[in-house]
């Protein structure tokens, strides 16, 4: 089969887990013998074309603006480059499959396509616009976004939602028949962690924390939703009880600054880092040193940094919202809280340094079930398994 993918987000282009998502996915698509061709803008450099083994090529085309700032128009601006480029190509590979779309951005150069060749279409939304905004529409960008995704969803022949959650949000927002939509989550890969487990990394922990402090690690885009408001507070809470404990929070975005604000306010700059961006293999490595991994999210269609930290067999407190909520079975593979709660986080955070025998027999659980249901592999062909229906439903339809 040959599958034509467009993602806004590839690497060296990583906004949030939508692009990571897409990274791991087609690799794994074509261990399975599928053939992808990834087009994507070229927001971050990178090669313009890459060829991934036998079966997959990525290509990264170059944007009409250097940098998005205007981002509905740009990105309809930037839809009808990739178009104007998948039509040559379309020309030049005799033609694809399936068309498989990774939310509103890229929606317009999908729909385009499938409407010239007559192709199906297949979304994967990673997320929404309303939900974002707590199930408002948050002024007239807001608005056009929300209807971008709308018209997404209603043009394609699948949809696919990565969690019960998104599921649930997809099918309320815009009205889809359950059966339109399948359920198919993000993955990791635990060998990458595997193979941090057997190094001694202990200098790496030497550079973040002193050897009697034991380590609260956090990683995300520093944004509202992802709570990170809540954590300093925590960390201020927690600290005064005299625990000693370091807080690594690491990510970029709006939030950064304010937070580090705060962090100075309350005079705890050596005890709560905010190191911005870090690369993955610190942040791989961090995982494996923490003593918990916190993500107090107010709203996250999945959490793919949770599957992460339980990769790394490093003990998860999470907010039971969203995707998070799926992932993580309380008392059994982490600790689940309700969100926006701080009492309740400081007081699952004593908990679970308190209690490292116990919470580490649940990163052991956690570990057991991300190799079992989160796997690349296992999300690959489940994906493949889709294509494969959605081709074959499509040779028993008249498309006038």
């Amino acid at each position: 089969m040959r599958i034509l993918m467009f993602s806004w987000e590839y690497p060296p282009h990583l906004v949030g887990g939508l692009g990571a998502h897409v990274a791991a996915l087609v690799p794994a698509l074509a261990n399975q013998g599928v053939h992808v061709t990834l087009v994507t803008p070229r927001w971050g450099g990178g090669e313009p074309v890459e060829q991934l083994g036998d079966y997959a090529t990525v290509y990264r085309v170059t944007p009409p603006v250097e940098k998005p700032t205007n981002l509905f128009p740009d990105a309809q601006q930037t839809n009808l480059t990739l178009q104007k480029f998948a039509e040559e190509l379309w020309e030049q590979r005799g033609g694809f499959d399936l068309i498989h779309a990774h939310d509103w951005l890229v929606s317009f150069v999908a729909e385009g396509l499938k409407m010239s060749h007559k192709v199906p279409l297949l979304a994967t939304m990673h997320a929404t616009e309303r939900g974002r905004h707590g199930g408002h529409i948050a002024g007239e960008i807001s608005e056009a976004i929300n209807g971008a995704e709308w018209w997404l969803t209603f043009e394609a022949w699948r949809v696919i939602a990565t969690s019960r959650f998104m599921a649930n949000e997809v099918r309320a927002y815009f009205t889809l028949p359950t059966d339109k939509i399948s359920i198919i989550p993000n993955g990791v890969n635990p060998a990458r962690f595997d193979e941090l487990q057997m190094q001694d990394l202990r200098a790496l922990r030497d550079e973040w924390a002193l050897p009697d402090e034991k380590i609260v690690f956090a990683v995300g885009r520093m944004q509202y939703e992802k709570g990170f408001h809540l954590l300093v507070e925590a960390a201020h809470r927690l600290l005064l009880r005299g625990e000693r404990v370091k807080f690594i929070l690491a990510g970029r975005g709006a939030m950064l600054a304010p937070l580090r604000q705060r962090v100075a306010e309350l005079g705890l700059q050596e005890r709560v880092l905010l190191p911005g961006y870090i690369d993955d293999f610190v942040r791989d490595c961090l995982y494996c040193v923490a003593d918990v991994a916190v993500f107090p999210s107010l709203y996250e269609p999945f959490g793919i940094v949770a599957l992460e930290a339980m990769a790394a067999r490093c003990p998860v407190i999470v907010s039971d919202v969203g995707g998070l909520g799926d992932v993580v079975e309380s008392e059994v593979t982490g600790v689940k809280i309700p969100s926006y709660n701080l009492d309740v986080l400081v007081d699952a955070l004593a908990y679970v340094l308190d209690n490292s025998h116990a919470s580490h027999q649940r990163a052991e659980r956690a570990y057991d079930v991300v190799c079992r249901d989160y796997a690349w592999d296992h999300i690959a062909r489940a994906t493949m398994a889709l294509y494969a229906e959605i081709i074959e439903a499509r040779k028993h339809v008249v498309w006038d």
